[in-house]
């Protein structure tokens, strides 16, 4: 949440996260103080956010009672996850340092399921709407979700809604209503086309967005959620199947009902800093999602390609049009999860976190991959939260790598510690073999970092320039917690095999 739209919080809340304590009640005359929930310091802009994605229904169970038709050993199925226990595992995120949450869409779903996966396949993940004026039961109520909201908030850190204009479910009220259903192109009516606009993905009812009937009551329905809840953003759906009439009316409805601090961040599948500047140029959105940042960076710890053409990605990450963001993962819903693709390598997968927390963008942390959840192809890439022997529903009992949480937590840390990690400029230091360095410069506050990166299983050496700020200062690899000792031109940096430096003075 920007620094600017704090003031949509209480000053209770203020007070919690600035001053470290909430204010006292009187019980029976008695004076006591409320526990106070661990929470992190709000990002002082969108390109600072460290962002964490949650499928609600594979995260935590907090009310068994909405539970229907769940079995978590179906992998199709509901898991039971909702928005309550979500909540009450807020402490967990903050803990790790997140300033941000975005969670898939909790409106109502349709309540059957398909089977064109070859299994029955429900619509757990919320992208299959069947009415987008109330929200799902099976996730929990609307009240629910403001307590979701307010309970984030008073931990610091703001909550994006995934949200869908594209489609509805397959079979929903939409279609078989005769009031809204020339509101759709299907199949079954041989109404879809063949452009990105006009086709029906996956086959599902598409929502002719180009009418101002079917515009008004989208924007209305997830406007108004918005407003009543208090969220801090969307995520935008399939966003390249929806006109750019429709995202230029859509930011112009949403800076009028929620002003202009409400963010929004777009799915242009393959996007990448080029593909995302139409939406960029006309201001529809202010961020989009990375699809190149996994692969390029497992191919280049993984031995494929030369460090100065990794470099070179990098350096290209930086095109991106001034006051908008790309948002970089290593993993997601929609593709297979990175540790399963090194294999379960943790140190492999340890590196590729470190790159992307040393590289400017929002990085995004999908649910349970900060504690070693594998993963895999669809579906696995959908499994449930592990919380190891912690009583929580669905997913208690699945292993967790809390030594790779620790890393998680000291990576976020140095990020957010060092400007120039999240708003620098790049500069490619040395490409030697297996080894990459590079160096981040943030001018505004002087702020130089260097990481160097070895992918080799040797140690490997390197002769490095120091930046002239750290002339006479102790330099120091924040990473591994070392001290490197005073600053000389040049310097010699040892990166053991398979592991990293993130060099500084502080």
């Amino acid at each position: 949440m920007e620094v600017e739209s704090i003031s949509r919080w209480s000053w209770t809340c203020l007070l919690t996260l600035c001053l470290g304590f909430v204010m006292p009640t009187t019980l029976a005359g008695q004076s006591t103080l409320q526990e106070v929930p661990t929470s992190v310091e709000p990002h002082s802009s969108w390109d600072e956010a460290i962002l964490y994605f949650v499928i609600v229904d594979r995260f935590a169970d907090g009310d068994s009672s909405n539970n229907v038709k769940v079995d978590p050993n179906d992998k199709g199925a509901f898991h039971g996850g909702d928005l309550k226990g979500l909540t009450e595992q807020l402490d967990e995120l903050a803990d790790l340092g997140v300033t941000a949450l975005w969670i898939t869409p909790v409106v109502k779903n349709i309540d059957g399921f398909v089977t064109g996966a070859g299994f029955p396949d429900w619509a757990y993940h919320g992208y299959w709407a069947d009415d987008f004026n109330s929200l799902d039961p099976r996730f929990g109520s609307e009240q629910d979700l403001k307590a979701l909201v307010d309970a984030a908030h008073q931990r610091g850190i703001a909550v994006l809604l995934d949200i869908v204009y594209n489609h509805a479910g397959y079979g929903a009220q939409y279609v078989t209503d005769p009031k809204t259903r020339a509101w759709l192109r299907t199949e079954n009516a041989g109404t879809c086309g063949t452009d990105d606009i006009t086709s029906c993905l996956a086959g599902l009812p598409d929502f002719k967005t180009e009418l101002p009937e079917v515009a008004d009551y989208l924007l209305a329905a997830h406007l108004g959620l918005a407003e009543r809840v208090g969220l801090d953003g969307f995520r935008l759906d399939t966003v390249k199947h929806v006109t750019h009439e429709f995202w230029q009316k859509h930011r112009g409805a949403v800076e009028e009902s929620l002003g202009e601090d409400f963010f929004l961040v777009g799915e242009v599948w393959g996007g990448d800093a080029p593909s995302l500047d139409p939406w960029f140029e006309g201001d529809e959105m202010d961020a989009g999602f990375d699809f190149g940042f996994q692969g390029s960076t497992l191919a280049f710890l993984q031995g494929r390609g030369r460090a100065i053409a990794f470099n070179r990605y990098l350096e290209k990450r930086h095109e991106v049009r001034e006051g908008y963001y790309l948002a970089h993962y290593l993993s997601s819903h929609d593709v297979q999860g990175a540790l399963s693709l090194v294999d379960g390598d943790i140190e492999t997968f340890t590196l590729a976190a470190l790159l992307q927390f040393t590289n400017p963008g929002i990085p995004v942390i999908y649910y349970g991959e900060e504690v070693g959840r594998k993963g895999g192809d669809w579906p696995e890439n959908r499994s449930d939260m592990p919380w190891g022997e912690r009583d929580i529903l669905p997913g208690k009992g699945e292993p967790r790598n809390e030594a790779l949480r620790e890393d998680y937590k000291r990576l976020i840390s140095i990020r957010r510690a060092h400007p120039a990690l999240w708003r620098g400029s790049h500069t490619g230091l040395l490409f030697k073999q297996d080894l990459l360095v590079f160096q981040r410069d943030d001018e505004a506050t002087g702020d130089a970092v260097i990481v160097a990166v070895n992918r080799g299983q040797e140690p490997a050496t390197a002769s490095l320039g120091v930046p002239a700020a750290w002339a006479e200062k102790t330099i120091t690899d924040v990473w591994n917690q070392e001290s490197m000792g005073a600053a000389t031109s040049p310097m010699e940096v040892t990166v053991a095999g398979r592991a990293a430096r993130i060099l500084t003075v502080e």
